[in-house]
């Protein structure tokens, strides 16, 4: 079973319009409202590929209703801890135009400490059936610099994945992720590394055994002990990039589910479902064109690295 946490999740807000235009005003169809959040993305991506899934996160106030509503709609087997604070939204303008997307997130409100302890006992309750546990997306500002360590702790003996940026990722690789699944600009950030590639293998180094480095459209690399591999499609795909990582990492945690390891393996299925994620209007879906997607992809060492 695939068990992930969500510890900052939000009400996903989706709108698609003609052309974006800086300062204009627009029209649109009404939008899509979604409960999202990376973890629950992913649990979303798992679940539609035939996976045991169960889904931990936060709810609170009038969006964390709509939120509930959603999630309780899309079947995801789930366990909402109550907490004070409404759970946050996130916007997404799709230029249909253009084909890329403008996002604005809100930061989140950091749960109490009596509610942080509520989501660990849940994950510890939960993580006694799963084989991989997933912790996926931001803190919300005032996070305890001690949760992501105490959850990967709750998943030992399994594999862990992580995705998350700032101060979270080092501290995920000090923990002993199994997996961390930056993009280029997280990476950076977080190491202070201007070179991804030597930013990766600071996080080895810490303690992470595989990460799998977002380049956006020049696709995904596979960083671990032993050799690098970038897969990449022979031209970037035009669509919605919202949720691509969360369906790389639900390739990931699928395969490690089956008991699936070989890196190069994990690399071609996550970046076809991150290619397919693109081709579909909401996060938490893939397109069925994903095995052709993965028939295409060009594997090769990355020559930066």
């Amino acid at each position: 079973m695939i068990l992930t946490a969500t510890p900052n999740p939000a009400l996903d807000l989706t709108w698609v319009v003609d052309r974006l235009q800086v300062g204009g005003t627009h029209r649109a169809e009404a939008g899509a409202v979604r409960a999202g959040g990376k973890g629950l993305n992913v649990a979303r991506v798992a679940r539609a590929a035939g996976a045991d899934v169960r889904a931990v996160t936060t709810v609170g106030g009038a969006t964390g209703d709509e939120f509930r509503h959603d999630l309780e709609a899309s079947g995801v087997p789930h366990r909402l801890i109550p907490v004070a604070a409404s759970t946050r939204r996130s916007a997404a303008w799709v230029d249909d135009a253009l084909g890329d997307t403008t996002i604005v997130n809100e930061r989140g409100v950091n749960p109490s400490d009596e509610e942080w302890t509520r989501v660990v006992d849940a994950v510890r309750e939960e993580v006694t059936t799963a084989s991989v546990l997933v912790i996926a997306g931001s803190l919300p500002p005032g996070a305890p610099p001690s949760l992501l360590p105490q959850l990967i702790g709750l998943g030992a003996g399994i594999d862990v994945i992580v995705d998350t940026s700032g101060a979270g990722l080092l501290a995920a690789a000090d923990a002993g992720a199994a997996v961390l699944k930056p993009n280029r600009a997280e990476l950076v950030e977080a190491t202070g590394i201007a070179d991804p590639f030597a930013g990766a293998r600071e996080l080895l180094r810490r303690g992470a055994g595989l990460v799998l480095l977002s380049l956006g459209p020049e696709g995904l690399c596979a960083i671990g002990d032993g050799a690098s591999l970038q897969a990449r499609l022979p031209e970037p795909l035009a669509g919605n990039p919202t949720g691509a990582g969360d369906a790389a990492v639900a390739a990931v945690a699928c395969l490690l589910d089956a008991g699936i390891r070989d890196p190069e393996t994990i690399l071609r299925r996550a970046a076809a479902w991150s290619a397919a994620a693109v081709l579909m209007p909401l996060a938490g879906e893939i397109s069925l064109r994903w095995r052709e997607l993965e028939h295409e992809l060009i594997v090769e060492k990355p020559s930066a690295a």
